[in-house]
């Protein structure tokens, strides 16, 4: 880790102010802001229970605006307290904090439930009436998706006990989840163990013995908690199998779908888009293997640098990167990127017992987006800071859609992400100096796409697997969730990449699989969604920057299809995923010819 920079440029007092969503009041404003959102709850259910097929126009209108009010109070309390969580996982008062919001916000969503039942169960007639009413600008699609959920609703009671027994059940797992895995540290030899993210950051060492010896601690490191959170894996695996059957979900991934407001066929055509190219990444990694003097990677090479020593970034050169591209793309954009770093949206540093990787939280339009960062002063983390600046300003741009319809299905959350990190990126590599920097840089661009498309496949059809297998065989072991993540691995890595025994248990850190299941592809989807975006903006140039504002602004209140017809592209069009995967297999044809430019001058 770049200790200097990190202490030079003070990445250590880059910390956000939570205290925005609480006004200044701290955990008692937290628990204030429930009690109102509570008492205005059961006020509401007087008010409407059992009559909400009575209402016209204006008073579903009246109804949304208070639901709109009460879904604020719970949402600032509710960020607060697990944003206060992921900063510090081991102090017990944050724990605490997270336990009472989530136990009161299951209160205030058991109360509230019978308003998208009976809405859900309103004839089709009556909606396309209710529908048409002013004052509905910013919750119509809203309503119109709670009604896509009509096949999978029980009745009243029960979703009253599925939302109250989810506490003890779904989110406890998953906090204790978050907990054991934040406290995992990594002995290198140091003074100190490292946090996980601090070591897996190692594993980017030119130096191949590095690589290799990070990579076995970091093995080591998982090992002794491995039975717990293979524990909590199997227990939320047979709670969504659990799920799905009273829903009458036809498949594993069937929720997940709906909730994204994907088919199963088009998810599944995307992901067998990308299973065909599989011998991308391979390709990738046999180049890569010639350009680290080896005969075939191992998979801990595969992020090892391949320009000789990598640079390292200061915050405050991170920092210029991200808000002068950004700025030079849209002067909305830049202006809308310097407040978080002016008004302490950002939590950079890495810290003990702090949760690891890298999240925006939306929270709620009445307040901001928050960014949370482990940063390490790597390449890496440039771009990472860019693709959460990307998510953050896609929030702040579409607060004006409202607290029901800022939020994008996850198959369109990343296409900002992406498109920010993909601006950086481009601006990287064209201040390249040298073939072997162009090269590096490419490196990154690629093992970036890899990562974000090509794994998260492989990830998507490790859970496959693994909620399949629990489904048909029961319990399964760390052994044989091993195995199912060892298939998964080398049906991407065929031969170009060796599987090692050590990788086998690292599916055990992954949050994704344990908080949001199937929640993965939507990376890949939003990769070559985010690919297309920017391959018409290469072709259009600043004419097309309106569009995509326009596309960032409209936030959730779209249909993915529609959102994407913004920017001119055409999500059914059957080619649509193989042309994202030819703009990687174009950086890929840039980077073969730069290594060929490496390879002869040494």
């Amino acid at each position: 880790m770049a200790t200097e920079a990190l202490n030079e440029d003070s990445v250590n007092a880059v910390a956000w102010d939570l205290e925005h969503l609480v006004q200044g009041d701290g955990p008692e404003g937290a628990e204030r802001q429930l009690a109102e959102a509570k008492d205005r709850a059961d006020a509401f259910a007087v008010t409407y229970a059992g009559k909400v097929a009575e209402l016209d126009g204006a008073g579903l209108s009246e109804a949304m605006a208070e639901l709109g009010v009460i879904s604020e109070l719970a949402g600032r309390a509710g960020n607060y307290a697990h944003l206060r969580f992921a900063a510090d996982t081991a102090d017990p008062a944050n724990g605490a904090l997270v336990a009472k919001v989530s136990e009161l916000g299951t209160q205030i969503e058991t109360t509230l439930v019978f308003f998208e039942l009976e809405w859900a169960a309103l004839d089709e007639a009556k909606v396309t009436e209710l529908l048409q009413a002013d004052g509905l600008e910013t919750v119509r699609h809203h309503l119109q998706t709670i009604r896509r959920y009509r096949p999978h609703l029980l009745t009243e009671p029960e979703e009253r006990i599925m939302a109250e027994k989810s506490v003890t059940g779904s989110s406890a797992w998953s906090r204790l989840f978050d907990e054991v895995t934040s406290a995992i540290t990594v002995d290198l030899g140091d003074d100190e163990p490292v946090a996980l993210d601090v070591a897996l950051a190692q594993l980017t060492s030119p130096e191949a013995e590095k690589r290799k010896y990070v990579a076995g601690q970091v093995t080591e490191a998982l090992e002794p908690g491995l039975r717990v959170r293979g524990y909590i894996f199997n227990t939320l695996l047979q709670d969504k199998a659990t799920d799905d059957r009273l829903r009458n979900y036809p498949s594993w991934i069937s929720s997940r779908n709906l909730s994204n407001e994907a088919s199963d066929e088009s998810v599944q055509a995307l992901i067998e888009a990308v299973k065909s190219n599989y011998e991308l990444p391979r390709r990738w990694y046999r180049l890569k293997a010639k350009l680290l003097g080896v005969d075939r990677l191992a998979d801990y090479d595969r992020m090892a640098s391949v320009a000789g020593e990598e640079p390292e970034y200061s915050w405050e050169q991170a920092k210029t990167i991200v808000l002068e591209t950004f700025g030079g793309f849209s002067d909305v954009m830049g202006a809308t990127a310097q407040r978080f770093f002016d008004e302490n949206w950002i939590d950079a540093p890495v810290r003990p017992a702090k949760r690891g990787g890298a999240f925006c939280a939306y929270t709620v339009p009445a307040v901001h987006p928050y960014l949370m960062l482990n940063f390490t002063s790597k390449r890496r983390d440039v771009l990472t800071l860019a693709h959460e600046m990307g998510h953050g300003l896609h929030a702040a741009l579409a607060v004006d859609r409202g607290i029901f319809e800022f939020h994008t299905p996850l198959t369109v959350c990343e296409t900002a992400s992406v498109f920010g990190e993909t601006l950086v990126s481009a601006r990287l590599l064209d201040e390249a100096q040298t073939a072997e920097s162009k090269l590096g840089l490419l490196a990154e661009e690629i093992e970036g796409s890899i990562a974000t498309v090509f794994r998260q496949v492989a990830m998507n059809q490790f859970e496959d697997l693994a909620h399949t297998a629990r489904r048909d065989q029961g319990e399964l072991s760390v052994e044989t969730l091993g195995d199912l993540w060892q298939r998964s691995q080398q049906d991407l890595l065929g031969d170009a990449v060796d599987v090692t025994d050590g990788y086998r248990s690292w599916w055990s850190y992954v949050p994704h699989f344990i908080g949001s299941p199937g929640y993965v592809y939507a990376y890949a989807y939003g990769q070559l969604l985010a690919l297309s975006v920017y391959g018409r903006y290469l072709e259009e140039g600043e004419p097309f920057v309106p569009a995509y504002v326009e596309m960032l602004s409209a936030g959730g209140s779209l249909p993915p299809e529609e959102l994407a017809q913004i920017a001119g592209l055409d999500l059914t069009d059957p080619g649509f995923w193989q042309r994202g995967i030819d703009l990687v297999a174009g950086q890929l044809d840039q980077a073969e010819k730069a290594a060929e430019e490496v390879i002869a001058a040494r």
